[in-house]
């Protein structure tokens, strides 16, 4: 009987524990706004058939949706040649190589954009207030900033490598 019970407990607290990571991780990826990374008038601007034409369905969900790729998947984690990441959407140079660091997140991470490179906004999903960083040009969303970088900056850009795209020196 005491088994019995026992096997019950650990299979409702197993079925507990997998509803929340099914249900709430997958969930994190829409909490951005449903249509668009960035609001405004930027110099490159395409139809959501236009920008479902020129990227892959993965970047088109996070440039133009706001969605997060999985750590530890982008070959741009791992990407220590000189050179520059241009922006995957519109091919805008936002990020030198020099920048870029390895933070131990899973996400290529750089302490600072090019000049002129990035916008921000607020984004207050997933139950916080966190810094959006967007391409300045297209709007395409690549990630977000974080207060705990390396010097000189104390920043993190912690970017979607599927946003990025390398261009080497």
């Amino acid at each position: 009987m005491n088994r019995q019970k026992m096997s019950r407990r650990q299979i409702l607290t197993a079925g507990v524990a997998g509803f929340a990571v099914v249900a709430l991780i997958p969930l994190s990826r829409y909490m951005g706004s449903p249509a668009i990374a960035a609001e405004g008038d930027f110099e490159v601007q395409m139809s959501e058939a236009e920008w479902r034409a020129r990227l892959t369905a993965e970047q088109f969900s996070v440039l133009r949706e706001e969605a997060t790729e999985r750590a530890f998947t982008s070959p741009l984690n791992d990407e220590h040649r000189a050179g520059i990441f241009h922006c995957a959407g519109c091919d805008l140079p936002a990020y030198a190589s020099d920048a870029k660091f390895d933070s131990g997140t899973g996400w290529p991470s750089f302490w600072q954009s090019l000049p002129d490179a990035i916008g921000t906004k607020e984004d207050n999903s997933l139950f916080a207030t966190r810094t959006e960083v967007h391409c300045r040009r297209c709007g395409g969303h690549f990630g977000h900033i974080f207060d705990d970088g390396p010097p000189p900056t104390g920043k993190r850009h912690c970017l979607n490598g599927v946003s990025l795209k390398f261009v080497a020196a």
